[in-house]
């Protein structure tokens, strides 16, 4: 498709081989805007299909969160321990304009599908590697999981309250990050490609990626000699009025970073003699004396239910929120006037998901299809590769497909 309406990546496609989480994320990202993304499963499917959170889920290989990365994508199963499986792979390899992988480094290059081979049959193709650690190094066969990148990078070092344990993030920050790194490094590759006809090789390494993403932290350290530490619910601005705070029924989350949004917040609390009070007088004082600036706001706010002040001090100018779950957040007014999740068709009935983080005026993400059934496109891809029904029909009797 071209024209006006034509999303990014049209008429772009990638042959996917990736699994669980980095990867899928970050191909899912460029399929949403219009790639054509051919995902590389073996027969049985990826584990990933089969996630224990619920057992209903797992036995029809479609883990809800698994869905939520594989929106748009085609699904084409082969053996690849068998060369008939390779030499398919080859061909298409032809036609594409994207391989992406997340095995562990020097998998591809045993199964025949490394990079070298590849970009001799299409010099135009760009490779993209998603790995723990990249593939140079030391240890570049070492294992790459979130909860250990978390552990490693710093995340879980500055996580969680002071004298506590560490703590990792709620999520897989650092799978979905990486993943997100991958599909901007493919975006500039296909990018780089108009100008210059090459293909590309990307080396995405889940650990410096995670880094790039905490570069204000890495600074604090390599430039000022200051070592980021675990300030519990605190923003890094360290402002005192920035932090987490009890209500009458639970918590808010107050952002009071500036002096005119404290001087907000204390008149809509109605404490305006802290104004006079020298304690208070600045913020290193206030950071210094935290403890009973705390006392002070929460004698106000235990006397409301946290809606209720986040209403409030919002439409006054001072920036906070009640702490929402994922389940009330897809319903406030904001995310559905922007349609943030989107209705799909499934064999299961109508489910919602998240697509992008930002809206383009014309040719934005939108889900297609939702995630494959497993195989459900083997024969599809191979027809459109030139197979005839014969070929296709051996390979599957063969168990190539």
């Amino acid at each position: 498709m071209t024209g006006p309406g034509a999303r990014p990546f049209e008429g772009v496609k990638i042959l996917d081989f990736t699994q669980v989480l980095a990867g899928p994320f970050g191909v899912c990202q460029l399929g949403l805007l219009g790639a054509d993304v051919i995902k590389v499963e073996r027969r049985e499917g990826e584990d990933a299909r089969r996630n224990p959170q619920s057992r209903e889920w797992a036995e029809r290989n479609q883990a809800p969160s698994w869905q939520a990365i594989n929106l748009n994508k085609r699904s084409l199963t082969l053996d690849l321990q068998k060369p008939e499986a390779i030499a398919i792979l080859k061909r298409l390899v032809a036609e594409a304009d994207v391989v992406t992988e997340n095995f562990r480094p020097g998998v591809m290059e045993r199964l025949g599908l490394g990079h070298d081979v590849l970009s001799a049959i299409n010099p135009r193709i760009i490779y993209c590697s998603v790995s723990g650690f990249g593939h140079t190094g030391p240890d570049r066969r070492e294992p790459g999981y979130d909860g250990r990148i978390q552990a490693m990078s710093g995340i879980m070092a500055m996580t969680g309250h002071p004298g506590g344990d560490p703590l990792r993030a709620g999520f897989a920050i650092c799978d979905v990050l990486s993943g997100m790194t991958s599909a901007f490094a493919i975006s500039s590759a296909l990018f780089q490609r108009t100008h210059t006809g090459q293909g590309q090789r990307i080396d995405v390494s889940m650990l410096e990626s995670t880094l790039a993403f905490l570069s204000g932290q890495v600074a604090d350290w390599t430039v000022g000699g200051f070592q980021q530490k675990q300030w519990g619910n605190q923003a890094v601005s360290r402002r005192a009025t920035a932090n987490l705070f009890r209500a009458r029924d639970g918590h808010l989350l107050l952002a009071a970073n500036t002096d005119k949004q404290y001087e907000i917040l204390m008149r809509e609390l109605g404490l305006t003699r802290l104004f006079d009070d020298p304690r208070f007088a600045d913020w290193f004082l206030r950071l210094e004396n935290q403890a009973e600036l705390r006392e002070n706001l929460e004698g106000v706010l235990t006397q409301d239910d946290a809606a209720n002040w986040e209403e409030r001090l919002t439409a006054a100018g001072v920036p906070c929120a009640r702490i929402w779950r994922v389940d009330e957040i897809i319903e406030h007014r904001q995310v559905l006037a922007r349609d943030a999740l989107q209705d799909v068709e499934t064999p299961w009935g109508n489910r919602r998901f998240a697509t992008t983080g930002f809206r383009m005026a014309h040719g934005g993400a939108r889900i297609d299809r939702p995630a494959p059934q497993l195989g459900a496109h083997t024969d599809e891809v191979l027809r459109e590769a030139g197979y005839t029904e014969a070929e296709i029909a051996a390979y599957r009797e063969a168990l190539v497909i």
